[in-house]
């Protein structure tokens, strides 16, 4: 320390001041200039919650409300293959049991697609969700 001139040693003493000065300066409370909000009202609960009894009584997985099935509409009586790939559907229909691949036609209903429990048909501008048997959204 004795080597040093004095303009290091009013170096060190103002860096040694801002090292005690910053701190406390960061850590004071900022200025309140702006108007405090308005403070918020609790949320109240309504004076009767609604009653659960309807809640319990919806089923929780419901298939989705079908249209009634044309009469005529084919009758799926099972899926084989791999969807998308190559899967065919076994068909009764007014002609008799076939197995179809989408595209192929029976009874005049066009086979559209196949879902693993349904196959859907088409003809003219109806169309219909045929399901497979044994399944909750038969006819």
């Amino acid at each position: 320390m004795a080597g040093m001139s004095l303009r290091r040693h009013a170096l060190l003493a103002g860096a040694v001041l801002v090292a005690l000065a910053v701190p406390p300066w960061l850590l004071r409370e900022p200025a309140r200039n702006v108007a405090a909000p308005p403070a918020a009202t609790p949320l109240a609960a309504p004076a009767t919650p609604p009653p659960l009894r309807a809640a319990f009584a919806r089923t929780l997985f419901a298939p989705p409300a079908a249209d009634a099935l044309p009469p005529d509409a084919p009758q799926l009586l099972g899926v084989v293959g791999r969807l998308g790939r190559d899967a065919v559907a076994l068909v009764r229909g007014n002609e008799g049991t076939r197995t179809l691949s989408p595209g192929d036609s029976i009874d005049g209903w066009q086979l559209r697609s196949l879902a693993i429990d349904a196959a859907y048909f088409t003809r003219g501008g109806q169309s219909a969700r045929v399901p497979m048997p044994g399944s909750d959204d038969q006819r």
